[in-house]
């Protein structure tokens, strides 16, 4: 143990905090403190030169390895499927989404090329999979029994505030001007839409898969599970 500066009470060491303890600023953290922890999980480059990596500081220091394995072992039942976006900074929006809910796998339909910057690095531990066309999602869907749930605001929807989703679906989202397309909606088990009250027209569809999958969270996820 180390004294705190401002306080003068002992302050722990990397190896006696807690996932929520770190108090470290918006840079991560420094070089590991005192002798290494003798665990596989842990990374030798970060523990010598600290971890500026965008995780929970229960995860400091571990290998990119060791963090998606603890991943896939806790992941979310539910999938992410993203029509091809025409403004694809969307894609990496839904992606880092994606991850914070731990979704089990991100689907990207159309263009296979993404601009990467706005997943903020999570896609490295994302598991994300492209398909060519809808039809090509869809028959996967089909293959595996997972249900597709479309997001759209179009007439006939179900309001996804009163909506039981299935716990194990695929949660489906558009482009923003035309939205999911008719062949998906009508493969779908249902099509959501999110309550509105202003005067546009619709959500950017990067708030709109966020609140599709926290509405999952809800209705579906252990909380004692979240950091």
């Amino acid at each position: 143990m180390r004294n705190d500066a401002t306080s003068g009470e002992p302050s722990p060491t990397p190896s006696d905090r807690g996932p929520t303890e770190w108090n470290e600023g918006r840079h991560g953290v420094g070089p590991w403190e005192g002798p290494w922890p003798d665990d596989s999980r842990y990374d030798p480059a970060f523990l010598a030169g600290g971890d500026t990596r965008n995780v929970v500081d229960a995860y400091r220091y571990w290998s990119l390895d060791a963090v998606v394995a603890d991943l896939d072992r806790r992941r979310h039942p539910f999938h992410v499927a993203i029509e091809s976006f025409e403004n694809d900074m969307n894609i990496g929006t839904v992606v880092r989404t994606a991850n914070a809910f731990l979704a089990k796998e991100v689907h990207i339909v159309g263009r296979k090329r993404w601009n990467r910057r706005g997943a903020m690095v999570t896609d490295r531990y994302q598991h994300i999979r492209h398909h060519e066309t809808v039809a090509d999602l869809l028959a996967w869907a089909d293959g595996e029994g997972i249900p597709v749930v479309a997001i759209d605001n179009t007439p006939g929807c179900v309001p996804l505030e009163t909506a039981e989703l299935p716990r194990e679906c695929v949660l489906l989202f558009g482009q923003e001007g035309p939205g999911v397309t008719r062949a998906a909606q009508d493969a779908a088990v249902m099509t959501c839409s999110i309550a509105q009250f202003g005067s546009t027209r619709s959500l950017n569809a990067g708030v709109a898969a966020g609140i599709a999958m926290h509405a999952w969270i809800r209705q579906h996820a252990d909380l004692s599970g979240a950091w």
